[in-house]
């Protein structure tokens, strides 16, 4: 595979991931990384996350996971909800009209893919990591964050 062929490879996978949000953002009037973080917290125990292990699984940083989070409370699919004995820690929790959104939703590319991955073996996922990494090395991408939208303060070189 040359070099061009790679090249093409990586835009079909960004062009099929633009395709999915736009048309979860046209259905359900939500972003990606939205029904992610839904996702995460209906597989987590009690519905409920931190601001913390959102930034990790998004890989997103605190400011973007905070309009994200502000998003999913004002429309009522996440409560804040304060530790505790310690009200400086608050988690985040799934609704009851946010189960009910994600159970309207579809089965998001970005699931499928994950599920494929998960039947691969751990070499072969160590393959694809590998070969991950020498993309994003050779793009000089690794501290970027995987925020699907652009915003006024990001670098555009």
């Amino acid at each position: 595979m040359d070099s061009l062929e790679i090249l093409v490879s990586i835009r079909k996978i960004v062009r099929s991931l633009n395709l999915e949000s736009k048309s979860i953002q046209k259905d359900f009037g939500l972003s990606i990384t939205q029904l992610l973080c839904l996702g995460h917290l209906e597989k987590s125990p009690n519905y409920q996350s931190n601001h913390r292990e959102l930034m990790n699984l998004l890989s997103l940083n605190s400011s973007t996971v905070t309009g994200i989070i502000n998003r999913l409370e004002k429309r009522g699919y996440v409560i804040r909800m304060p530790k505790q004995g310690d009200k400086r820690m608050t988690y985040i929790t799934l609704t009851a009209s946010g189960i009910k959104l994600l159970e309207e939703t579809p089965n998001v590319l970005h699931e499928r893919l994950a599920k494929k991955l998960d039947l691969l073996s751990n070499d072969e996922r160590g393959m694809v990591r590998n070969s991950l990494e020498i993309i994003t090395s050779a793009m000089q991408i690794h501290q970027l964050d995987a925020s699907p939208l652009l915003t006024p303060e990001d670098p555009i070189d």
